[in-house]
């Protein structure tokens, strides 16, 4: 399978951060072009909150996209990247649409998480708040080791630890992102998706948005 929407090339020439935690940030990952046309794609989110990619509808672009995340060579440069072994191990995909000013509290991802890639889908950002921050403890947001702004086609991928430390400030309003995780065991990949079906389920059901955290 070729990979067409992504800058693999740019990727792998990227290098990997290793302190205080493993990462590393892709400004235009996704070529503009197909970026465009996924944007285009994009689900109509109208609530805050995780949604698995099965409960959504989208358009052939993002289709597209999800088919490259999945692929082999997909899983390949990212095992090189961070020197894991992938092998055997299941994804998950969740997508955002918008956030609530309850989203962004700091913390480290569950510990079923082995990598988080979050690619970002929004044409433009002028806002303070919504902005990433990788972190060097859970005290406080203003102790930044980086900020990521979530602009269209951005990449950030980190290794799950017990100090990746990350959160944002409030935003309210639209913010579109992909996020791709492997984990641990299918098992752990279907605890994550009934916990986010049930989430879903509740907010449409009776409008309520539990409190979020990152992305």
């Amino acid at each position: 399978m070729t990979l067409r929407t992504m800058d693999l090339d740019a990727f792998r020439a990227t290098p990997l951060t290793r302190e205080p935690f493993e990462y590393l940030t892709v400004p235009n990952f996704l070529n503009p072009e197909a970026c465009a046309a996924i944007n285009r794609d994009y689900p109509k989110i109208g609530e805050s909150g995780s949604f698995p990619v099965a409960h959504l509808s989208f358009g052939p672009a993002f289709q597209n996209l999800l088919d490259e995340m999945a692929s082999e060579e997909f899983r390949a440069a990212f095992a090189e990247k961070f020197n894991v072994d992938l092998t055997g191990r299941p994804h998950t995909i969740t997508v955002r649409g918008r956030c609530s000013p309850k989203d962004g509290r700091i913390h480290t991802d569950t510990k079923s998480k082995i990598l988080t890639l979050l690619i970002y889908m929004n044409p433009e950002w002028e806002h303070s708040g919504g902005r990433l921050r990788l972190l060097k403890s859970d005290a406080s947001l203003d102790d930044p080791i980086m900020e990521v702004p979530p602009a269209a086609g951005a990449l950030l991928a980190f290794k799950r630890s017990d100090n990746s430390w990350h959160g944002h400030k409030p935003f309210d309003g639209e913010r579109r992102v992909i996020q791709f995780n492997w984990v641990t065991s299918e098992g752990d990949r279907r605890v994550a998706m009934l916990r986010h079906h049930l989430s879903a389920t509740v907010k449409r059901l009776f409008g309520k948005t539990p409190e979020q955290p990152y992305a």
